[in-house]
């Protein structure tokens, strides 16, 4: 499976924003965006130039693809979903990459990280109803559960989950620590995500 293997900073600093790709990293002092906000490669430091309609709009599209660690063709895929729902196609695409199974793990508190999460799923120790997946681009559904494998659970970062998350977790996710399970109680709405996206400008980029 394609992914990207490089420096995660590089892409914090290339969008000019922490997309907190580390996870606890991100939040202390050894975050390199705070030490290095400029852009990556020897003309970082450069006076930066008014970007064209397109080049906001192709950011704003790398920004959301990189926060949630999906590629391009994977992402235009997601695109179409969204633009065939019924409602707003932005809301609907952020719904979509809200209910990647990746993205619960991580929302739902097992995670620090996306990265980390995905890792977690494709190492088989995420469970949606009883079910082992190991797909981070599996969709959870409405009323579906996510928990541990038994033999995961002992792991030392699982099991300090059972005194909480210490995550304030979204609405649509509520969480049993002394049974590390997750519940998806309701599809994600545009004000539970809190990332700073403008996603009418992923549609209109689309929409050329």
């Amino acid at each position: 499976m394609a992914r990207y293997t490089g420096s995660v900073c590089r892409l914090c600093r290339r969008e000019g924003q922490k997309l907190f790709l580390k996870g606890d990293k991100c939040y202390s002092q050894k975050c390199v965006f705070g030490h290095r906000p400029t852009p990556p490669g020897q003309h970082g430091q450069a006076r930066a130039r008014k970007l064209s309609e397109y080049g906001v709009q192709l950011r704003e599209k790398q920004k959301t693809r990189r926060a949630y660690g999906v590629l391009e063709s994977q992402f235009h895929k997601y695109y179409e979903m969204a633009s065939n729902l019924k409602g707003v196609t932005g809301e609907n695409l952020l719904q979509i990459l809200e209910r990647r199974l990746d993205n619960v793990v991580y929302r739902a508190g097992f995670a620090s990280s996306r990265a980390q999460a995905r890792q977690f799923v494709l190492h088989g120790h995420i469970y949606v109803d009883e079910q082992k997946v190991d797909i981070a681009s599996f969709l959870v559904r409405v009323g579906q559960t996510i928990t541990l494998r038994l033999k995961s659970r002992e792991i030392d970062r699982f099991k300090a989950l059972r005194e909480g998350t210490g995550r304030i977790l979204p609405k649509w996710i509520t969480f049993d620590a002394p049974n590390l399970t997750a519940k998806v109680t309701a599809l994600p709405l545009r004000e539970d995500i809190d990332l700073t996206i403008q996603e009418h400008l992923i549609v209109e980029l689309y929409s050329r």
